[in-house]
């Protein structure tokens, strides 16, 4: 699959623009840095009206893998709930007593991030089963994935649905943290896409940003599972999740 950036960012199927990560990044660490731009790079304003003829809805992520067979949430537009810890299981706390906290299962609504910013910085800490260095024979849910990036968008007055995967590899080291919550409650039902012939549609005509004349650098990538886009529209605003033209099922989390 090949990517087209402009000055280093993703122009995707739909309204947002990636920032990080650029495919095939290696990734690990304490959490998943996703950098989105929804502005359209200043073309969109950050509060518009209900009646504007080009707007988001709602921006949804999940972390796919065909490889693994796993799907996690990272956000799906919905307030995350608290997940009760113990914060003595983190080896840098010094306590001597019992102490329990809480931490969020989920990043929040993508929109509603840094509300006066263009740019919208999510960070999904690692679950449990992605802990790990590479060196063990077992990898847990490590291995490749796909930065699964759902938009439901106005562009020209017609609603859409656009799903565009970008694809990483969790093969960094990732320490274990009291923060990290159990995959399970992140973890949706998985099913296997379709042929690639069923991916694509031309309900889309274009990207909304990539003007004429604008010099662009394809990266290619390697031919597999990993990354793609799907297009479609969408008949009316605030659907219901889901793997859009191929069939994939995504469960709602807790």
């Amino acid at each position: 699959m090949n990517f087209t950036l402009v000055n280093g960012q993703i122009y995707t199927p739909g309204l947002a623009i990636v920032n990080a990560p650029q495919p095939y990044t290696p990734l690990g660490g304490d959490t998943l840095h996703i950098s989105l731009d929804v502005s359209g790079n200043g073309k969109l304003t950050l509060t518009p009206d209900d009646d504007e003829p080009t707007r988001f809805h709602e921006i949804t992520i999940f972390l796919t893998s065909s490889e693994m067979e796993r799907n996690f949430t990272v956000s799906n537009g919905t307030t995350p709930p608290q997940v009760s810890i113990d914060l003595d299981s983190n080896s840098d706390s010094d306590s001597s007593s019992n102490s329990n906290g809480s931490v969020t299962a989920y990043t929040g609504p993508i929109l509603s991030l840094e509300p006066d910013s263009t740019v919208k910085h999510v960070n999904w800490v690692w679950p449990d089963c992605f802990v790990g260095d590479g060196n063990s024979d077992d990898q847990g849910a490590r291995g490749n994935y796909n930065i699964s990036l759902h938009q439901s968008f106005r562009w020209n007055s017609t609603d859409y649905y656009t799903v565009f995967d970008l694809p990483i590899s969790v093969s960094n080291g990732i320490d274990e943290d009291a923060e990290r919550v159990e995959c399970g409650l992140l973890e949706n039902e998985y099913r296997p896409a379709l042929s690639a012939e069923s991916d694509q549609s031309d309900d889309l005509p274009g990207q909304p940003f990539m003007g004429e004349g604008v010099e662009t650098t394809v990266l290619e990538g390697e031919e597999g599972e990993n990354g793609g886009s799907r297009l479609g529209l969408e008949s009316g605003v605030g659907k219901a999740l889901r793997w859009a033209t191929i069939g994939l099922v995504l469960g709602a989390v807790l």
